[in-house]
């Protein structure tokens, strides 16, 4: 075993000191920040610490793996939302005055609630933000658990340790975000010095993905209870298995049905509705109100209609790779 030496730091939610173990002639690293997130503690740090802590925004940023503090975070936050703040009000109100004065009052009103509009959306949005990160990260890993619980199950039919299972599922990134929790794990165990239960366990605590959180509870539960985790691993991979072919099968239905529906809402639809208006328009007198409406369905509702078929494909497609 290579030598380590001994770093304290301070321990956040305990209160206390944690010894780190740190390879002999490596020195810590600390998580870099940028100078506008450097600015935004300078000044709102204050304001964001004297909030009480928000133990879901905290569990979120963990979850999406963002190595920030949620006191920093925050802190960006409102100093994001004070330069929207700015920015939108001096142009919404100097476009919303110019507007007025030209006597385009239908346009230049609403303009002067572009800052509203600007700090709510966002606020809201970066708080929202680790929580979308975080789910994305769920719905990544369960696409690549499959196949790395395949990768877990051929390493333990060899007899490898757990921990070594997870530190060399740690370096195989093509395994995705799985492999990134994996690294978590052992970064755990030869960093932090915490034992490879309790590692998993931890990791089960951090992950997004119900199914990760599951399997390594699994692990937890069945070591504990004096079984064999090679039976345990090869169960996991077969039933992953399973659920990747129900639910790949699943989508390629969904899709084959959204493209029929296409056929029908996108192009047959609108021709039809075309070639109506279009006889209305001849015969029935109203020629102007009718161009318009044809104007409005070409340039508005086909183009937005195929987007929007084009963009919810495009998302499922992206779940089977």
């Amino acid at each position: 075993m290579a030598a380590t030496s001994n770093l304290s730091v301070g321990s956040a939610r305990a209160g206390t000191a944690r010894p780190v173990r740190l390879k002999r002639g490596e020195q810590p690293a600390p998580s870099t920040i940028s100078g506008f997130q450097r600015w935004a503690w300078r000044t709102f740090g204050a304001r964001a610490g004297a909030r009480a802590p928000d133990p879901v925004l905290e569990e979120n940023l963990v979850k999406a793996h963002m190595r920030v503090r949620a006191d920093e975070y925050l802190a960006s936050v409102l100093a994001t939302t004070v330069v929207v703040g700015i920015a939108t009000a001096v142009v919404g109100v100097g476009l919303g005055i110019f507007l007025l004065l030209r006597g385009i009052a239908i346009l230049g009103v609403p303009l002067f609630f572009l800052p509203v509009v600007g700090v709510l959306g966002t606020y809201f949005g970066m708080l929202s933000t680790p929580g979308s990160r975080a789910k994305d990260r769920g719905r990544k890993i369960d696409r690549r658990i499959g196949p790395s619980m395949s990768f877990i199950s051929a390493m333990s039919s060899a007899d490898v340790n757990v921990d070594q299972i997870f530190k060399e599922l740690g370096r195989q990134k093509i395994y995705g975000e799985v492999a990134e929790e994996a690294a978590w794990i052992t970064r755990d165990t030869e960093l932090l010095g915490l034992d490879i239960l309790s590692a998993i366990r931890v990791g089960a605590q951090r992950t997004p993905s119900k199914k990760f959180q599951d399997f390594l509870q699994g692990v937890v539960t069945t070591a504990t209870s004096g079984g064999l985790l090679k039976p345990y691993f090869l169960l996991k991979a077969e039933q992953f298995e399973r659920e990747h072919k129900l639910e790949t099968q699943q989508r390629v239905e969904t899709m084959g049905l959204l493209a029929e529906t296409f056929v029908t809402v996108v192009v047959a639809f609108p021709l039809f509705l075309v070639i109506v208006i279009a006889i209305f328009a001849i015969i029935g007198g109203g020629g102007s109100f009718m161009i318009d409406v044809l104007w409005g369905i070409v340039g508005g509702m086909i183009p937005i209609s195929q987007v929007g078929f084009i963009f919810f494909m495009y998302s499922l497609a992206q779940e089977m790779v």
